[in-house]
């Protein structure tokens, strides 16, 4: 799975904001995310609407406005995230997995697909921005982190 620079952002972004909700700081401007995370300005400011088009953030205008969590960081998972900025979890050629249909050899390749798209649901959907600022991570995809290769490259 390629995970792309647009959501890595978004991810980052988000998590700045959750930071800033949590020390009752107000609205953060694009220009403090992309300084405070080394992202780039005009490529933020492409992925902020985009998720200020998603209900997950919202704007203030003014000297000090810039942008905020819509809802609380604990009730934004990072498949909202992902979705908001990158579309569905997981596509087979542009079709949703449960959307593809296979003959011969492959008939049941549809159901591998699905499942797939169901362990990045269980992953991305079951952890919120609040668990990943925090750093506790719900105990399935902490179980998945730690396993011995998890973090090997095959």
């Amino acid at each position: 799975m390629d995970i792309s620079a647009r959501t890595d952002y978004a991810v980052r972004a988000m998590l700045m904001l959750a930071e800033a909700e949590s020390a009752g700081d107000g609205p953060v401007s694009v220009e403090t995310l992309a300084t405070r995370q080394d992202l780039p300005r005009k490529f933020l400011e492409a992925i902020v609407a985009d998720l200020r088009r998603a209900k997950l953030v919202t704007s203030t205008r003014g000297a000090r406005g810039g942008y905020s969590l819509a809802r609380p960081q604990s009730e934004i998972s990072v498949g909202d995230v992902f979705r908001a900025v990158d579309g569905p979890l997981a596509e087979v050629r542009g079709l949703r997995p449960h959307d593809t249909t296979y003959e011969g050899a492959a008939a049941h390749l549809s159901t591998l697909w699905v499942a797939v798209r169901a362990s990045l649901r269980e992953v991305l959907d079951g952890t919120t921005l609040a668990d990943l600022r925090r750093g506790k991570l719900p105990a399935r995809v902490a179980r998945l982190a730690s396993a011995p290769d998890a973090w090997r490259n095959r």
